[in-house]
């Protein structure tokens, strides 16, 4: 079999299993990450955290890395199944030398992967020490990753009750008395969501929720666990109007996104949530910079300047966003697919918990219904990110550079062209052969003529 080399991803390891990553493999990932952090280090003996997701092939590809870890000298620490944010809360909070988790996010079954992060919950990723991962892997092959660093078997011992003490260091962000009492629908997709969705609502017993795809399944009988995509989003919909809640909330399949929906049964964007949780934060931070990817979603820019913060835009990608807002001492991070950063005196990373309290205490605070609050700023026509499979992406944005030269352009990730009445993002995904288009305008008809003309010069052979 030839080396997968396309699964160490910009962020993470990611393939098809066990055509691409099997308990070979994922052995000598765990031995590799171990030897680089002890290179990095300086010493044999580290401490890592470990996990995994749901899914059916986790359990085998769990063992297999764990023991690559042991073998090569790491101690670990076990915090069996766990969604991403609780992995990254552990990794920072209880300062252990790196982690690895045993996910593959919102992908379909048929694929598993592994998270890895270095101290602090600090990204590792593209420029972060994937390439040089990938590359000790490789040369390892066929056979054993080198023993010359590590000399001493490590030890595994494990860690219980991680999700109570982060959702205790949440809660701590808002105040749950000022949280009034609704009716919540929630769809997590069988997915891992439910872990720290039902600890947080464990603490707020005045709320009733009903639940629809809560018991983990790796098989995903229900719906894909990707609730940017608008149909898998249905079930909630329907459940929030049919049991007349005051709002849905839905995760996705390793828990670091969350996505909302109005007692309308429509769905709040990320972009919108975004700009509200910021505005809370700057209320506890005044001035504070506040880091959002360079995808359109302007009106996350109009409520932090309102607000009296400071917008940071980022490249996308959650490792970009959270290298940038540590470079910055940003308070609060948002990307438009669903991640919110919080700054953590021991890290930055996705708190979902955070995003969903502080929600409930704004609309509590209101007075008014989720739908009532969205309106007024739901002024902007989004065209949902769409995209393209073409042989010959630099020649598109060529074409598209020549086609909009009267724009105001930025090259920060992939092509973004601004004018005074629609602005757009074109940019070739990380985790996929694809072109993405996002695009924003100030009227529903400019909005779906300009995507209709965009999407013809993408198209174009």
């Amino acid at each position: 079999m030839l080396f997968p080399e396309h699964i160490f991803k910009a962020y993470d390891i990611r393939g098809l299993y066990p055509q691409e990553l099997n308990e070979e493999l994922a052995y000598k990932i765990g031995r590799a990450f171990a030897q680089l952090r002890q290179k990095e280090i300086g010493k044999d003996r580290i401490k890592i955290v470990v996990g995994h997701d749901m899914r059916l092939s986790s359990p085998a590809l769990f063992a297999e890395m764990k023991r690559g870890l042991v073998e090569q000298g790491a101690d670990v620490v076990n915090i069996g199944l766990s969604p991403t944010p609780t992995f990254y809360f552990a990794a920072s909070y209880y300062s252990y030398d790196g982690g690895m988790l045993v996910s593959a996010s919102h992908n379909p079954k048929e694929y598993n992967g592994i998270k890895i992060v270095r101290a602090g919950a600090a990204p590792f990723g593209k420029g972060t020490g994937m390439e040089e991962l990938r590359d000790l892997v490789k040369l390892g092959l066929p056979g054993v990753v080198s023993t010359s660093v590590g000399t001493k078997t490590g030890v595994e011992e494990k860690r219980e009750g991680v999700v109570d003490e982060e959702a205790k260091l949440c809660e701590t962000f808002v105040d749950l008395k000022k949280i009034k009492p609704m009716k919540i629908a929630l769809d997590t997709a069988n997915a891992m969501g439910i872990v720290y969705l039902d600890r947080m609502f464990k603490d707020l017993p005045r709320m009733k929720l009903v639940k629809i795809n809560s018991k983990l399944d790796g098989t995903f009988p229900a719906h894909q666990a990707d609730p940017l995509q608008e149909k898998n989003l249905e079930d909630l919909k329907k459940l929030v109007m049919a049991e007349k809640a005051d709002i849905g909330i839905a995760t996705d399949g390793d828990g670091d996104r969350v996505f909302f929906v109005d007692n309308e049964g429509k769905r709040i964007k990320p972009e919108i949530m975004r700009g509200i949780i910021a505005q809370t934060f700057l209320r506890d931070n005044p001035g504070a910079v506040i880091c959002y990817d360079i995808r359109p979603g302007k009106i996350t820019e109009d409520m932090i300047l309102a607000a009296g913060g400071k917008p940071s835009v980022t490249m996308v990608g959650h490792s970009l966003i959270k290298k940038q807002m540590l470079e910055t001492g940003a308070v609060f991070g948002g990307e438009s697919s669903g991640h919110f950063f919080v700054k953590f005196p021991h890290g930055v990373y996705e708190a979902p918990i955070i995003a969903a309290l502080r929600f409930l205490q704004e609309l509590s605070a209101s007075g008014l219904s989720a739908a009532e609050y969205i309106k007024p700023l739901d002024k902007y026509f989004h065209s949902g990110e769409i995209n393209f499979t073409v042989k010959d992406k630099d020649g598109v944005l060529r074409r598209l550079k020549e086609k909009y030269a009267d724009a105001k352009i930025n090259d920060l990730d992939g092509l973004t062209f601004t004018y005074p009445n629609f602005w757009f993002n074109v940019r070739a995904s990380n985790t996929e052969p694809l072109l993405r288009l996002n695009l924003e305008a100030m009227a529903d008809e400019l909005m779906k003529e300009k995507s209709i003309e965009i999407r013809e010069i993408i198209e174009a052979t």
